[in-house]
């Protein structure tokens, strides 16, 4: 069936997060203030962690492509939900909402595979640590970076690939502010039982398992920390916790939203916000906050462009 043929609805009409004007303001100048601050911040992140020699190990190299990741997967949703709030008609058309839905998804599934990347690191470094550098090289590093970004690219491309093939012929109104899954399935105009039976596994059960796989991974690497008694000992828990936070962060609401994406609830607008717009803004940061190595090497940074 051709896209042509089957597609009638050219645009979607996006609902919008709320209808009261006055949570719409709150909402609108908490964006503004976090894109304004911490966005920033993220940028600092990486122009530290590529301008400080000694900010080489793989952690900071993989802590820089998640403050990438995170300031892109930012630019998705929140900038045109702050054009939204100034609209009367929130419309987005289909191929925008068809874009905007692989570009979340692909920077979703890429940033948690670099979690599960990043869980592998601590995992060498603390448990096997005489092979660190071995295992953990540079071609390693790259070779890994590589395989998240085709994984989200390959999760991505198969929802895009079945959204593609329904058809659009009545309703075109959302329920949401940006353009998801469950709700653009849900308009389609034929039988969507199979296709979200599998948008359940490729997305809900992979995040479950993946969540799973994390928090095992990280339990087995503190009962290892904290058997030991190196000088390490303390900074190893503090990466780790730090770790564990991102987690929760990344993985919490994306189970929530995905695991039953095709169920209406009213607090499922609420945390998809605070999963695409707040959290992907505060994840690098609260690393940074928690890691005294790039906080040093930001001051040096910040210091060296003042003076000059």
């Amino acid at each position: 069936m051709k896209i042509e043929n089957s597609t009638v609805v050219t645009e979607f009409i996006l609902l919008g997060l709320t209808q009261s004007r006055n949570i719409q303001l709150l909402v609108f100048v908490l964006i503004l203030i976090f894109y304004l601050i911490i966005l920033p911040g993220n940028f600092l992140i990486i122009f530290t962690i590529r301008s400080d020699p000694g900010l080489t190990a793989p952690l900071y190299f993989f802590l820089g492509n998640l403050a990438f990741l995170d300031a892109s997967y930012s630019f998705i949703v929140a900038p045109r939900m702050l054009v939204d709030f100034l609209s009367e008609k929130k419309v987005i058309s289909y191929r925008g909402c068809i874009t905007q839905l692989f570009f979340l998804h692909f920077l979703g599934g890429g940033e948690g595979l670099l979690l599960v990347v990043m869980a592998f690191d601590r995992y060498i470094a603390i448990c096997r640590p005489l092979h660190y550098s071995t295992v953990m090289n540079p071609r390693t590093c790259y070779a890994l970076l590589l395989a998240l970004w085709l994984g989200g690219f390959v999760h991505s491309i198969i929802q895009v690939a079945f959204i593609l093939r329904l058809p659009f012929c009545g309703p075109n109104q959302l329920d949401n502010f940006f353009c998801d899954v469950a709700q653009v399935i849900k308009l389609a105009c034929t039988d969507t039982f199979l296709v979200e039976l599998l948008m359940v596994f490729n997305s809900g059960l992979l995040t479950l398992l993946c969540f799973l796989g994390l928090l095992a991974s990280y339990a087995v690497i503190l009962c290892r920390v904290r058997g030991s008694a190196s000088e390490g000992k303390s900074k190893a828990l503090s990466t780790c916790t730090t770790h564990v936070i991102i987690i929760f962060l990344m993985f919490g609401p994306a189970i929530f939203i995905y695991t039953c994406p095709f169920r209406a609830l009213s607090a499922n607008k609420v945390v998809s916000f605070f999963h695409t717009v707040i959290f992907p803004l505060m994840n690098p940061v609260i690393y940074t906050l928690r890691n005294q190595e790039v906080r040093a090497s930001m001051r040096r940074v910040l210091s060296r462009h003042v003076i000059c």
